[in-house]
């Protein structure tokens, strides 16, 4: 096979040109457990001809559910696609009520979910038309996906299997993705195999050249369409893929698999980015004169050689006294790192790439199968502050109200089962991002914020609250923040910050909610709010904030999986915080 035309003509592109013995590797516990190329292919037939043995049909739609990326997943997708279902991934932390939703809309007749925990959420759903669970775990009175692929070693329907193949065609409906919903019910984001497929090809000279060599480590969601179309791009380059254990066990991951690419979101870095400036702290008066000063001078990295000579020899010197140990957070192989899902903020982007650790950001979404544009080492590709110039298959231009609209076989089939939607997410075969932004001279696009985040205060004055949000979280003592405003008379932020830090650095033992409201924890904050309102216009300044007591995170609502902010569930959840603010109750 030379052509991949379909998503499950991966597998064969990848066993004709490189038959990897280590293609996915995930750790069970305390092994390492690998399967080829070969296997991964047999095991996906296999379990393709149990699904068509037990009457499943094409356009059935297949849930699946993991805590984690692992082996099984890809099997499973594979498997599914091949007989001419959809597969509809979901996250093991929607809600009870998100999942029945996705269900019931969907019509899912089957479900694979990962483990015991996700089964008995699943099985107590009350939805119309789920026929049967399968397992990737072995768990009583439900069939293992390995039971399932043993049942398919039939070769009965071997034919109508190739048959069934054979049929399905590369603008055929490959999977339907559902974004996660704040106020509004979520939406099925139908994705073709050419949509996904366009992508992945676009992409594919942004990789480096270790084609059946390379090894990545996989750290996102695979419900999310981010990681799943990189993933399907490392199996076309021929790069082994890992699997984390858990966000806990990723820097011990990295130290055992040394990757050479991959592909995070902005919070990780940050998070990253945190703990080694903590360390620094730490450090005696000489060392730690000498990392503040290799930090100052990687905050004004520009790439190639545009601070001239005399600043490229500091900073050789400061790669090789300094930066050198950032190299070995991540393995000590890391290539080139893969940003994406929200705005990374360019700090971040010239520090890491000043310690040599190669940051590229780009910009997508669901819709667009995700990539638009992209950030690349190659051909003066990179400019920070930026992300990146438009793919070459994709159009992108700006609307008169500063909208950024994309076009290219990228862009989803539509809404399922919305008709009307759809209609209104395009203009004249453009794609209506929500976001906006500008392309500059050398082609280079920039975000500059949300459209429908866009609001006024009560004096008319428009307020960016995206652009605000970024600068508060560059304090290393905010660890989210929400502004808040819109017909108010002037904006305020709600604000859950990094308890660990601040409680180190004023050596307080307190919980977290009389943390919150310290003097000494107050000041600080309020001094962070300070300098971001140095670079603010008048109507802009933060007035007035609050503080959570509680930790923002996945499990509890406050985040989506990719570590993106609720933004409409943190200002429902403390509308009290709210009415504190601009309606405080006279004592």
């Amino acid at each position: 096979m030379t052509t991949v035309k379909r998503l499950f003509d991966i597998p064969e592109f990848q066993l004709k040109n490189f038959n990897l013995p280590l293609a996915f590797v995930t750790k069970y516990g305390d092994n390492w457990k690998a399967i080829s190329t070969q296997e991964y292919i047999n095991k996906a037939n296999k379990l393709s001809r149990y699904l068509l043995s037990i009457g499943v049909k094409k356009n059935d739609k297949i849930a699946i559910i993991t805590n984690r990326s692992r082996n099984e997943w890809h099997i499973a997708d594979i498997a599914i696609m091949q007989v001419g279902a959809q597969s509809v991934p979901i996250y093991d932390s929607n809600s009870v009520i998100d999942i029945t939703y996705i269900f019931n809309h969907a019509e899912v007749k089957y479900c694979f979910v990962a483990n015991n925990d996700l089964y008995n959420k699943i099985i107590n759903l009350e939805v119309r038309d789920l026929k049967q669970i399968f397992s990737f775990d072995e768990i009583s009175n439900c069939l293992s996906i390995d039971q399932a692929i043993n049942q398919g070693k039939d070769k009965n329907n071997t034919a109508l299997l190739a048959h069934t193949k054979s049929s399905i065609k590369s603008k055929d409906l490959a999977t339907i993705i559902y974004t996660s919903g704040t106020t509004d019910k979520p939406k099925g984001v139908m994705l073709s195999h050419q949509n996904i497929l366009s992508n992945v090809t676009a992409c594919l000279d942004i990789l480096p050249k270790i084609e059946g060599e390379g090894k990545t480590l996989s750290l996102l969601p695979v419900s999310h369409i981010f990681e799943r179309m990189m993933l399907y791009l490392y199996q076309y380059k021929g790069l082994s893929i890992y699997f984390a254990e858990s966000i806990e066990t990723i820097a011990a991951d990295m130290a055992v698999i040394k990757p050479h690419v991959l592909t995070v979101v902005p919070r990780l870095l940050e998070k990253i980015h945190d703990k080694i400036i903590e360390k620094g702290t730490n450090l005696g008066l000489i060392k730690r004169k000498l990392f503040n000063w290799a930090i100052e001078l990687g905050y004004e990295y520009e790439p190639y050689g545009q601070n001239g000579t005399g600043y490229e020899k500091k900073l050789a010197r400061a790669r090789k006294l300094i930066f050198s140990k950032w190299q070995d957070v991540f393995g000590g192989n890391v290539q080139v790192i893969f940003c994406g899902s929200s705005k990374l903020q360019p700090q971040l982007a010239r520090i890491f790439n000043a310690a040599g650790i190669p940051v590229m950001d780009g910009y997508g979404l669901t819709e667009t199968s995700p990539v638009i544009s992209v950030n690349t080492l190659h051909e003066n590709g990179m400019r920070i502050g930026t992300i990146g110039k438009p793919l070459n298959n994709v159009d992108v231009k700006i609307a008169q109200d500063g909208e950024i609209l994309s076009k290219g076989p990228n862009n989803m089939m539509g809404y399922y089962k919305n008709d009307l939607k759809t209609e209104d997410s395009f203009v004249n075969g453009y794609f209506k991002t929500g976001d906006l932004g500008r392309i500059d001279e050398d082609g280079f696009l920039y975000i500059t914020g949300r459209k429908k985040e866009t609001f006024k205060t009560s004096g008319g004055k428009y307020i960016n609250p995206s652009k605000i949000e970024a600068a508060l979280r560059k304090s290393p003592f905010i660890e989210q923040a929400v502004v808040i405003g819109e017909g108010e008379k002037m904006p305020a932020a709600i604000i859950q910050p990094n308890f660990e830090l601040l409680k180190k650095t004023h050596a307080l033992n307190l919980k977290n909610k009389a943390l919150i409201i310290d003097e000494k924890v107050q000041t600080e904050i309020q001094n962070a709010i300070n300098t971001v309102n140095e670079n603010l216009g008048q109507w802009e300044k933060i007035k007035l904030f609050e503080l959570t007591e509680d930790q923002w995170s996945v499990e509890n609502g406050h985040l989506t999986p990719t570590l993106k902010v609720k933004k409409d569930i943190i200002k429902a959840k403390y509308y009290f915080l709210y009415n504190k603010i601009y309606r405080p109750i006279n004592k």
